[in-house]
């Protein structure tokens, strides 16, 4: 076999070594998430607890594959975000910020972890509350976790992007919300966050992703946002924006020192990877990154709004379509959600009756298989309306 050819196999979840990276860097970003959100209290500073979670996924990867022959790379790869109320999604702040997280605050915490550029991202929605959730703010989690779980049961060999859309826009409806227009669910491979099927989550007139069938052997990083208000999140200020990735198929002699200091940094640090700008020189970054974000030598992830008084919640998980089924690797339970709304179309309710693995028991896995046992009892049941609303998740 040429080295081509073992690359292009290692790419693909038929290597039992590669869906072990995913599972393992799914394993610790699920408990990154755990102590994020433990540390999430009135008061409690939002920047200090991005580092937190940033701090225990450099750590707990660093421990990982220490005595491999080759060098394998490993850590952060999604920089820790939360972003509260009306906020949508990319608030990392740097360490100069004073924002602090209130009572009642309605959060959203996104992350994820890499080895061996094998990716598991999740995303997690939280208010800050003792006692059931209630009102529109459990209407709007509700919302995109049902989406979730209908997600998870169609994304799935022999379906398409578009039937995954149009299913999770009329869950939004039944909850009276919206999902929230540029949400992308992209397919992930090695060193790639962001491959080229994607589930355009509100497809419009301007923006339009290419039909594509969902495959066995991929991975996907599925990603909802719903909002009790129109779901057309706007840009309020681009000094918010503090994560970026770097694009390497652009080229650009930068003119300003700054900005060449820190593209080399960067190009060192994190040539493919997102990254935080907390993690370079403060000062020198303020100069540098928008010349290099200018001549799209870097792309911005930035932070957007929905308008004061909407509440945002987001899911994200990751989902490994095996041979035996879809395999969710990340995820977080809720808490009790009281809705003001339910589901009733019997559209809906038939794909969350349906089962994300095939009803193959006991194939006779290694060690493992307790945990991949577990996954299938959670997710091959159906998915009774009250639990989708009941603090469940997959």
């Amino acid at each position: 076999m040429s080295d081509d050819e073992r690359e292009e196999k290692e790419l693909d979840l038929t290597s039992p070594e590669v869906v072990t990276k995913y599972k393992s860097a799914a394993e610790i970003v699920n408990k990154a998430l755990q102590l994020v959100l433990s540390e999430c209290k009135p008061k409690a500073k939002i920047v200090d607890l991005c580092e937190k979670g940033d701090t225990f996924i450099r750590e707990q990867t660093a421990s990982m594959y220490k005595n491999s022959k080759k060098k394998i790379e490993k850590g952060i790869g999604f920089p820790s975000c939360i972003s509260v109320n009306n906020m949508v999604c990319h608030f990392s702040p740097l360490a100069s910020n004073e924002s602090v997280l209130e009572a009642g605050d309605i959060i959203k915490i996104d992350m994820g972890c890499h080895i061996d550029g094998f990716i598991a991202v999740v995303a997690h929605t939280h208010v800050l509350q003792e006692g059931p959730v209630t009102g529109r703010a459990a209407d709007v989690i509700a919302a995109a976790n049902t989406a979730a779980e209908v997600a998870l049961r169609l994304v799935r060999p022999g379906k398409k992007n578009k039937d995954v859309s149009d299913a999770i826009q009329k869950v939004a409806a039944a909850y009276d919300c919206k999902i929230v227009e540029g949400v992308l669910s992209h397919q992930m491979k090695q060193y790639v966050i962001d491959a080229n099927k994607v589930v355009l989550n509100v497809p419009g007139p301007d923006t339009r992703v290419d039909d594509a069938e969902f495959e066995e052997n991929e991975v996907y990083a599925i990603d909802i946002v719903t909002s009790t208000g129109e779901g057309k999140p706007r840009l309020l200020d681009e000094k918010e924006t503090t994560i970026y990735k770097r694009a390497v198929d652009k080229n650009y002699n930068l003119k300003m020192k700054a900005s060449r200091f820190i593209f080399s940094e960067i190009s060192q640090k994190f040539p493919i990877m997102p990254f935080s700008a907390r993690a370079l020189d403060e000062k020198r970054a303020r100069l540098g990154l928008v010349e290099c974000t200018n001549h799209d030598l870097l792309q911005p992830y930035p932070v957007l709004h929905e308008k004061p008084g909407d509440l945002v919640a987001h899911i994200k998980f990751t989902v490994l379509l095996m041979p035996n089924g879809s395999d969710r690797v990340t995820s977080h339970p809720l808490q009790e959600l009281q809705p003001t709304k339910s589901v009733d179309d019997p559209g809906v309710k038939a794909w969350l009756a349906l089962g994300t693995k095939t009803k193959k028991k006991g194939g006779g896995k290694k060690k493992k298989g307790k945990k991949g046992d577990k996954t299938e009892e959670t997710t091959d049941a159906a998915v009774p309306m009250d639990e989708t609303t009941n603090g469940a998740a997959a």
